[in-house]
């Protein structure tokens, strides 16, 4: 039994460790019951959520609209968002920022830094030193970095998904441009961090897009491919993008929807935006030609009246998008000067003549990434607002020589529903019908290193060396593994951009810096002096380009091998229990199952890639080039541990010498007699070959960022502090706002009231003088030092007035209930009433209650009505400007006792067995009783189940005294209980004769 006990303890920890997940997983979805996603375009946002009964639903901001703009509004002491801030843009241009994600990742020499101070000269650009960046100065006292302004707004959106959804959130997916860079996307995810959101994962707008529309067809997708286009054009850039949908099989889920992207193309600046400009530009000549011989200044000088001309160039521009012609106008545009001009669609179009000339560009840019023509495209589908203007329509029309445009998504919310169905997909607390999304690489990315060799003898040169690593256009999540074979020494390498030759001069000026990451490596010849006698199978470098697009480089090992002859010597009593363990949590399965660990699947991932993307030469450069072969997909991977994604994650090691062993081959093992019955020793010391031993030990890295650098961890703490002082300011002011307010409207109201009848009916002049007086002192105190309360001021006057009007507002609420509790005690006295009459009339031989329970009954019914007579009484004899003694509660408190007796004895009747009537000697049915009435002769008694009507018992039972019920004895409820106690009553001497359905 002991041995057996010790057998099992090891399952019984698995079952322990197996549930403690399991409650873990449940505990951890308790706070993920919903998630969101934010659609961050240039000029407006739309929020969507998932939650339990609500399935991708847009978020209604406080103005009940579905889309919110991306402005923000920054003061000393007060912070607006959305449709508060763009009214603000006019009255204080200089504290309100938008179209401030054109400055992330961006460094102050960058085109686009110079292109918004041009665009919106108001305001006023800092520098910062140690990351060559820009930051907002707001004022002498206020700065903040767009990472920080783009935090404010993710903050914003996840209150309003939290007050929609009606509970906490805080897993997002966030939509971000498909062209934007390394050091862009690690931008959007520090402002993230800053606002306290999980990240599900960044998807590219135009991957949500199409996602949404597979979606929402998915019974249309069939094995057959069929190239979609969606052409996006919205107020900061246009990206035109070719996407494939067909069914594909996966290992998970069988057959199921796949969308892969296979061509992108995209115009950093063109978008309405920029037509919004020069139609502002426009109308700015135009008032200036009005007011020319009046020596006033020029309209261009004046931020808020270029504010208020931006905002009548975005409205022109809707209008003319479906009218020929429209009539700007603006009361008091400069120096209380009104300004009306007419603009003709014509001129506008005339105006934007040259970026409607750009329209095609991405078209093309797609088709050639996608190598792709244009007969192959189906469909070409509109997003984005400014594709509504009609002569965008009518260009790309042109463009593509389809007959008709697509217009069958909803161009403004495609992106926000496709994101929320994503973050649902990713979410532990959702499950989606799976579709598989295939995203592409917009910028090649490749190692660099150079080596010493030796071309002739004793001459020796550097060679510089470069490794594609994930090419144009590849699919992406993926991991890659390169391999450095003839390095000894510390060693440094590159990360950078290839090839951007798609690019034009001016979007490589744009785009920033092509380095990437210099990487230097620390204990590569220690990690060769610990094993000299090993051969060394190279410097492995795992990379990872996760879900976000970003670049990670995992971890860094150096690995070798040596043959080992193992001894015949059996395995130890530890090793065994060991196993043991191991294979209960699928740690001791065959080496079959560790070979197709991680490392097998980044191999193969990356020789799948690099096959279809590179071309065949370099495909034998990397075969034969020794220095930094990819992986060898046909030699045995490292048997390391699952949990090898973290970087820098500790390897499974002895403890004495922190190597790594690789477990056998499955062929060595079987030889070994794993599987069958051991062999001999003597047979095994003959049989056992020589195994290979992996040793693998991890490299020390250090990273240098060249793109762009991080925010310190210091720093970026510090910034997410800033933010949470700034929202619990606006917070506590909104508290204090609340509670003046209430208090402001206590008194208006409870001043209002003192003069309605029902008030004055229950209190004395007096009285109402004396809460009037108090009332006008707290509005005049509201009125001159309100200003200046703090929130518990206010909320201690507040109660202080509540506490002076609570005996009038009592004495009112409860005249205002009596008539309908009254009216609802009468009804249950008259219905327990009649039931305790009809229950003392059913025959003593049928009767189901006890006499205790129907005189309890009673006697609940009779003082119930004495106390409502006697509360009444003394009610009428109170003056109306008293306490009243007739309290609803106690009307509600008297109808739940008497109407707890009632459904007692309710319950009672419904479960009840009916007693089977006697029969007479001859064995016929006795007569019923000569008072009993008609029909209760004829009613039928149902008998319970398992009995026929036919089944009788064989004499009249004895009465007994006392076999009434009480509370303190459940009744016998089932089937055949009657008939046990009735043959027990029987006589002694009476032979018992039972029918078959008696049993």
């Amino acid at each position: 039994m002991a041995a057996t006990g010790r057998r099992q303890r090891p399952r019984r920890q698995a079952c322990w460790a197996f549930m403690a997940v399991l409650l873990a997983n449940l505990l951890a979805l308790t706070d993920t019951l919903a998630v969101m996603s934010v659609d961050l375009g240039s000029e407006s946002m739309k929020v969507a959520i998932v939650k339990p009964g609500v399935p991708m639903e847009i978020v209604l901001n406080k103005e009940s609209r579905r889309k919110t703009p991306v402005t923000v509004t920054l003061k000393e002491n007060e912070r607006f968002f959305g449709d508060s801030a763009a009214s603000m843009a006019i009255k204080n241009p200089k504290a309100t920022l938008r179209y401030f994600q054109h400055l992330l990742g961006k460094q102050e020499d960058n085109p686009h830094v110079a292109l918004y101070r041009a665009r919106f000269p108001e305001h006023q650009l800092g520098f910062d030193p140690q990351r060559r960046t820009v930051h907002f100065q707001v004022s002498p006292q206020l700065q903040f970095s767009p990472e920080e302004v783009l935090g404010m707004v993710l903050n914003y959106s996840r209150s309003l998904a939290e007050d929609f959804a009606e509970q906490p959130i805080k897993d997002a997916v966030i939509t971000v441009p498909a062209f934007f860079n390394q050091a862009e996307r690690r931008a959007v995810l520090q402002a993230a961090r800053m606002a306290g959101l999980k990240v599900l994962q960044l998807i590219n707008d135009n991957t949500a897009t199409a996602l949404s529309y597979g979606v929402f067809r998915r019974k249309d997708i069939n094995t057959t491919a069929q190239n979609i286009m969606f052409y996006d054009m919205g107020a900061g850039s246009t990206v035109c993008t070719i996407v494939t949908y067909q069914t594909v099989k996966t290992k998970e889920a069988g057959i199921q929807p796949q969308l892969q992207i296979r061509g992108v193309g995209f115009d950093r600046t063109l978008g309405g935006l920029e037509m919004e400009l020069r139609l502002r530009e426009h109308l700015a000549g135009l008032f200036n030609e009005q007011r020319k011989g009046q020596r006033t200044k020029d309209v261009r000088e004046n931020p808020r009246a270029m504010a208020k001309l931006l905002r009548e160039a975005n409205r022109l521009k809707t209008v003319l998008s479906a009218n020929a012609d429209h009539m700007a106008q603006i009361e008091g545009l400069m120096d209380d000067v009104d300004f009306k001009a007419k603009v003709t669609r014509a001129e506008f179009e005339e105006l934007c003549a040259d970026l409607f000339e750009r329209v095609p560009g991405p078209v093309r840019q797609a088709l050639q990434s996608a190598e792709m023509n244009l007969d192959e495209i189906e469909q070409v589908i509109l997003v984005g607002g400014a594709t509504r203007v009609p002569r965008v329509q009518e260009v790309l029309l042109k463009a593509v020589g389809k007959e008709e445009l697509g217009k069958n998504i909803n161009a403004d919310e495609a992106a926000a529903m496709g994101a929320v169905y994503q973050a649902a997909a990713l979410s532990k607390a959702f499950k989606v019908k799976p579709f598989v999304v295939r995203d592409a690489v917009i910028y090649p990315i490749l190692v660099e290193f150079t080596r010493e060799v030796e071309e002739e003898p004793g001459v020796r040169s550097l060679k510089h060396n470069k490794r594609v690593l994930f090419s144009r256009m590849g699919p992406y999540p993926q991991r890659k593994v390169i391999t450095f074979n003839r390095y000894s020494q510390d060693f440094n390498f590159h990360i950078n951009y290839g090839d951007l030759g798609f690019l034009g001069p001016e979007d490589l000026r744009v785009f920033g810096s092509q380095n990437l990451t210099t990487v230097k490596l620390k204990g590569v010849g220690e990690s060769f002096k610990k094993y000299p006698d090993y051969e060394s199978k190279g410097i492995k470098a795992h990379f990872n380009l996760d879900e976000s697009g970003v670049l990670s480089l995992d971890r860094v090992e150096s690995v070798f091998e040596t043959l080992v002859e193992d001894g015949p010597e059996e395995e130890s009593t530890l090793t065994k229990l060991g196993n043991t363990i191991s294979s209960l949590f699928g740690g001791g399965t065959t080496p079959d199952s560790k070979e197709n660990g991680t490392d097998t699947v980044q191999e193969e991932e990356e020789s799948t890639a690099e096959r279809s993307k590179d071309e065949p030469g370099e495909q034998t450069e990397l075969k034969e080039e020794a220095e930094a072969p990819m992986e060898d997909t046909s030699q045995p991977p490292t048997p390391e541990p699952k949990d090898d994604a973290v970087p820098g994650g500790e390897k499974a090691t002895e403890k004495e010498n922190g190597e790594e062993f690789e477990a056998p081959k499955p062929s060595e093992k079987k030889e070994a007699g794993s599987e069958g019955v051991p062999p001999a020793p003597e047979e095994e010391k003959k049989q056992k070959p020589a195994r290979k031993q992996r040793v693998v030990e991890e490299i020390g890295v250090e990273l240098a960022l060249l793109d762009l650098p991080d925010l310190p961890g210091d720093e970026l703490a510090r910034s997410a502090q800033k933010l949470q002082d700034l929202t619990l300011r606006d917070l506590e002011k909104q508290e204090r706002e609340k509670a003046a307010n209430s208090l402001e409207a206590f008194i208006f109201e409870t001043q209002d009231k003192l003069y309605q009848p029902e008030y004055q009916e229950v209190s004395t002049e007096e009285q109402r003088e004396d809460i009037s007086g108090k009332l006008s002192a707290a509005s005049t105190w509201l009125e001159d030092e309100g200003f200046g309360a703090t929130t518990g001021m206010l909320k201690e006057k507040l109660t202080e007035l509540r506490k002076l009007c609570y005996g009038l507002f009592f004495r009112v609420e409860e005249r205002k209930k009596w008539p309908e509790r009254l009216s609802a005690l009468d009804n249950l006295l008259n219905h327990s009433s009649m039931f305790l009459k009809g229950a003392q009339l059913i025959p003593e031989m049928d009767q189901i209650f006890t006499e205790v329970e129907m005189t309890t009954l009673e006697k609940v019914i009779n003082e119930t009505w004495a106390w409502k007579n006697a509360t009444m009484a003394e009610q009428a004899k109170l003056p109306t400007t008293e306490k009243p003694v007739l309290l609803s509660k106690d009307i509600e408190a008297k109808m739940m006792a008497l109407d707890r007796e009632v459904q007692y004895l309710l319950n009672k009747a419904k479960f009840a067995k009916p007693r089977p009537r006697p029969k007479d000697k001859n064995g016929t049915r006795a007569e019923p009783p000569l008072n009993a009435s008609a029909s209760e002769q004829g009613e039928k008694v149902i008998p319970p189940p398992g009995q026929t009507e036919d089944a009788k018992p064989i004499s009249e039972p004895k009465k007994e005294t006392g076999s009434e019920h009480t509370d303190a004895e459940p009744l016998e409820l089932g089937p055949g209980a009657g008939e046990k106690s009735e043959q027990k009553e029987q006589p002694t001497g009476q032979k018992q004769t039972l029918k078959n359905d008696e049993l």
